[in-house]
């Protein structure tokens, strides 16, 4: 079955995106013109991406001093999906958008991320935009959002710095104000910023004209003194180019200097960075320090940065399904292709019969059924969550008040998911090629390269785990928690055979584990060791949530045809064989097991 195959089933049978266009902001739209984005993107992917995955991965990004070098397919594959209007896809129709539903545009970029995540789309660029729609003054709105969705201008996100990696608490970038008539600046009370940035993808490169960097920095008072803690956050705004008010370029360039690149394990394609603000090599204007224009309050800016965070989530989520789903589809291509051993009969192998292919071996169906559950199963995770952002923006009030309780728990699990079990397909993707998918004359190796990236970047694997059991649980006296099982108690009534009825109920009793485990996690006055299994309880939160979208998938696939055979047997599979793994991690969830926590240093 085809990835346009299976985004089909989950938008229009499944998710029945279609009825969208019942709602006055989707009105001018139909199915047609739904396909006609997906069929665009669908073959901007397979022209300009897909044939250069390899390319971008061997000839990685290169500085000579003054500018990053690309190959010129990067370029190309840049310019194409500008032209295709996705940057702008979501947005209003008299600003140059499609006005397309979310659930659509996260399907549309998925085939971006199958063909060459490396190569990348515009994720971070519409998220820098859209968060200045939501936060900026009308001015940034029009000088560096509209630029960005119109692709005259990149975006980038600056959070992380070299001694504080994801602990934001400890930024060192500051910014004072740039004069005594600082607030007069029509882009935004204007500072100059001094620090440096690690971990910035694109953020440096030739492909637009200018490079927009949101930068968290501290302010400090008429003593120098900052507020301790995030709480004393700020955002700016940085161009790499000076502009004026009407987004024209002066001419000058912004002190922003490209320290180095990050020679990674995969995605090596993308531009990865360490920059310095302020450091002196580009003065501007006469005096130091990159100039940088304020986003909504000072001490607010982390409250602005994560309306992009949360959306950033949602479409590494996405990226790691479709890596995911690029491995199956490679190993399936060679199980089918590739004969290796015979079947064992009554009486053992016969050594006169022919090679059988792969995929006739039980361990093969395994290993590629696993394949299918984890990279299907997180796909439709993910259309359901960009689903869920739809009534968010467009449902009546009751429908809002859902969508937002159930992201909230439901985001730390499709960003972090995915990023661990399609690594696992990944891996059993090089397992099905044997030692060829060891080696770089199949696909399947660089896969598994870009895919390991997925548990670290946006959030890693613990801040998730921390911040769905520390927090999104326990919101609104658990609100996020009971409307899911809302959802989870509406799919299981529907489950009237004998093979559904058997998953409804091992997916109860799951879901009664975890609410157990929730609760034990939480009896001691200990919040520290309350956390200390954080991972394990993610992992079995996420595992029930799969099971439970599998169930929802099996009961919206009757008949013979093999797709819903197909997806019949993976929910199968994955009740058999991955939802009873819940048992142990949650067990030292519920125990509040301290092995780990009371582990000594020095017996390490």
């Amino acid at each position: 079955m085809s990835l346009r195959t299976t985004v089909d089933f989950l938008l229009y049978d499944w998710l029945n995106t279609a009825q969208l266009t019942e709602r006055e902001r989707f009105a001018e739209h139909s199915r047609e013109t739904f396909d006609a984005v997906l069929d665009t993107c669908e073959r901007i992917a397979r022209d300009k991406y897909a044939p250069f995955n390899r390319t971008v991965d061997t000839e990685e990004p290169t500085f000579d001093g003054e500018k990053v070098i690309l190959p010129a397919c990067t370029q190309a594959a840049h310019d194409a999906y500008v032209q295709s209007g996705m940057l702008s896809a979501a947005q209003d129709h008299d600003i140059g958008g499609m006005q397309l539903p979310y659930s659509v545009e996260a399907a549309a970029n998925g085939f971006f991320a199958c063909a060459s995540v490396s190569i990348g789309g515009g994720m971070l660029t519409v998220g820098n935009a859209n968060l200045l729609m939501a936060h900026g003054t009308a001015l940034q709105k029009q000088v560096f959002a509209l630029n960005e969705f119109n692709g005259r201008f990149s975006g980038t996100m600056c959070l992380s710095e070299p001694q504080a990696g994801s602990s934001l608490s400890d930024v060192a970038t500051r910014a004072t104000p740039d004069g005594a008539d600082h607030v007069q600046d029509p882009l935004g009370p204007r500072f100059r910023l001094k620090g440096n940035k690690m971990w910035i993808s694109t953020g440096d490169h030739e492909l637009s004209e200018n490079i927009i960097h949101l930068v968290l920095a501290k302010i400090p008072d008429a003593d120098g003194k900052t507020i301790a803690g995030t709480k004393g956050i700020s955002l700016f705004i940085v161009p790499k180019k000076l502009v004026d008010s009407q987004g024209a370029l002066t001419g000058e360039r912004n002190d922003v200097a490209l320290a180095g690149l990050n020679h990674k394990l995969g995605w090596r394609g993308t531009v990865n960075t360490l920059l310095n603000f302020g450091e002196g090599k580009y003065p501007v204007r006469g005096s130091s320090g990159a100039i940088g224009y304020l986003v909504g309050e000072p001490g607010k800016g982390l409250q602005c940065m994560f309306h992009m965070m949360n959306e950033a989530r949602i479409g590494v989520g996405l990226a790691a399904t479709m890596l995911g789903l690029a491995g199956y589809y490679a190993s399936l291509d060679y199980a089918q292709n590739r004969t290796q051993g015979r079947p064992v009969g009554p009486s053992g192998k016969d050594p006169a019969q022919p090679p059988v292919r792969l995929i006739e071996h039980a361990d093969i169906k395994r290993m590629l059924l696993a394949q299918k559950a984890y990279g299907e199963g997180a796909l439709a995770l993910g259309l359901y969550c960009a689903r869920l952002v739809d009534e968010l923006h467009t449902g009546d009030a009751a429908a809002q008040d859902h969508a937002h309780g159930l992201l909230e728990v439901l985001t730390p699990i499709v960003k972090s998911w995915p990023s661990e079990w399609c690594l696992e397909a990944n891996s059993l993707a090089i397992q099905i090629h044997g030692g060829y998918g060891y080696t770089r004359d199949f696909p399947v190796e660089q896969y598994w390269r870009d895919q390991r990236l997925n548990m670290i970047h946006e959030g890693t694997h613990g801040i998730q785990a921390m911040d769905l059991l520390g927090r999104k649980v326990l919101l609104d006296k658990g609100l996020g928690l009971r409307l899911l099982g809302e959802r989870m108690q509406a799919t299981m009534a529907r489950a009237q055979d004998p093979d559904t009825q058997a998953y409804a109920h091992a997916l109860q009793h799951a879901w009664g584990e975890v609410l157990q485990a929730t609760q034990a996690a939480w009896e001691g006055d200990d919040p520290a060791l309350s956390l200390a299994n954080a991972v394990p309880y993610m992992q079995a939160f996420g595992h029930t949530v799969l099971a439970w979208v599998w169930l929802d998938l099996c009961l919206a696939s009757p008949g013979n045809e093999a797709a819903a055979v197909g997806r019949r047997h993976a929910c199968r599979f994955f009740f058999h064989y991955e939802l009873p793994k819940i048992g142990a991690w949650l067990s030292v969830v519920s125990a509040r097991d301290a092995t780990c926590a009371h582990m000594p240093e020095d017996a390490f």
